[in-house]
């Protein structure tokens, strides 16, 4: 890429740069589990790879597209699929910084209707976000030019998947939930529209040349319906190539504790799996909104469920509504996911894209008052009325 300064009275030619393969793109900061920031280096090639072809094979890409995410710009679904991945494909993009509430809550359907998108990746919180107001903002709107849905950034339960299949795409849109992360550069567990069949809640399969396994805590690989380590037996393109200047801590992290694997993060995919089960089962509650689920250390049973719920506009906190969303937890999961906490959150901490940003509830969940940036929250005033609404027993 080049620029020509504006004071050339003729434009001239520049020579591009020509780059290795590995050379580096991009560094992108993501603090994890652990807040303490990790410098994720992307490479010039491989990520470029495969961002343009999980583009457009996800969202099986068209000429005559019109393609809208609603992600921040600056976080990596912003990166992996607004800047390169439509742009190596020469996608027709629609860019968007606000909320989508503002400065009414049909703005999404406005927008869509507006410039007739045809394929539409958003977050499931703003999924949620938007049930709360109902059918009726989408009905004044002509959604018509939709033909796929997708969503990132967190599990979508099975309740919020049904709503944007039927509400939203008019139940004709294949609705791809697409599991990846900052180091994986993109998509590693995705649908394919119209080629893999649907289950509400699931990411499904694997992506082209992406192989993943789950092993248990001894590294054992378990076969059929199980809990454990997610972990990915070889790598691929757009996987990430080091942690920044901290080499030692890229291989502690991701393949210290399975040698020949790489390991999704700090936690085990089991928590992530079971936290967004429990999300669904307290979604399901037809006073509760929306809620999000984060574990704390435990004395006796090394750790626990905390869940922050949001009820719906007149609804009040209870404590027979707690007892009720632990019944109802017990019974859809069973006994070994009963909540220990269930606070009241009037709302919850999220980006300007609606995503929740669970780093800062794990650490309102523990008592961690030293929570570093919030510059990236929508509201960061959500942060203190969450503090002062802990539970007392979690103190």
């Amino acid at each position: 890429m080049c620029w020509m300064s504006s004071h050339l009275d003729s434009p001239e030619e520049c020579e591009p740069e020509w780059m290795d393969a590995e050379d580096p793109l991009f560094i992108l900061y993501t603090s994890g589990s652990t807040g303490k920031p990790k410098g994720v280096l992307h490479s010039v090639a491989g990520y470029l790879l495969y961002t343009s072809l999980t583009f457009k094979y996800v969202f099986d890409h068209h000429y005559d597209d019109v393609y809208w995410c609603t992600a921040d710009i600056g976080w990596i679904t912003g990166h992996s699929y607004i800047t390169y991945g439509p742009l190596a494909n020469g996608a027709t993009s629609v860019l968007f910084e606000g909320i989508p509430v503002h400065p009414h809550v049909g703005r999404f359907w406005e927008i869509i209707e507006k410039y007739k998108v045809t394929k539409f990746y958003t977050a499931p919180t703003a999924i949620r976000l938007l049930m709360k107001y109902g059918r009726q903002p989408l009905q004044k709107y002509d959604l018509s030019s939709l033909r796929i849905l997708g969503t990132v950034g967190e599990p979508i339960n099975p309740e919020a998947w049904q709503w944007y299949h039927e509400a939203v795409g008019q139940g004709r849109c294949p609705v791809v939930d697409t599991f990846w992360q900052t180091e994986t550069g993109g998509h590693v567990l995705t649908p394919l529209p119209a080629a893999t069949p649907l289950k509400p809640g699931s990411a499904t399969f694997p992506f082209f040349g992406v192989e993943p396994t789950i092993l248990n805590e001894h590294g054992e690989e378990l076969e059929g319906e199980a809990e454990g380590y997610l972990v990915f037996r070889r790598p691929w393109p757009g996987i990430m190539r080091t942690v920044y200047r901290d080499q030692e801590r890229f291989e502690n992290t991701y393949f210290k504790k399975f040698p020949g694997f790489y390991v999704t993060g700090d936690g085990k995919a089991c928590h992530l799996m079971s936290t967004a089960e429990v999300e669904a089962a307290l979604t399901e509650h037809p006073d509760v909104a929306e809620s999000a689920v984060v574990s704390r250390p435990h004395k006796v049973k090394g750790e626990c469920l905390y869940c922050f719920v949001t009820l719906k506009d007149s609804k009040e906190f209870t404590h027979t509504l707690v007892e009720e969303l632990k019944r109802l937890v017990r019974e859809k999961i069973g006994p070994i996911a009963m909540p220990d906490f269930i606070q009241n959150a009037p709302a919850l901490p999220k980006t300007r894209s609606g995503k929740i940003m669970r780093r800062i509830l794990r650490q309102i969940a523990r008592n961690e008052k030293d929570l570093g940036d919030l510059s990236t929250l929508a509201d960061p005033k959500v942060v203190e009325v969450l503090f002062s609404q802990r539970c007392e027993a979690a103190a």
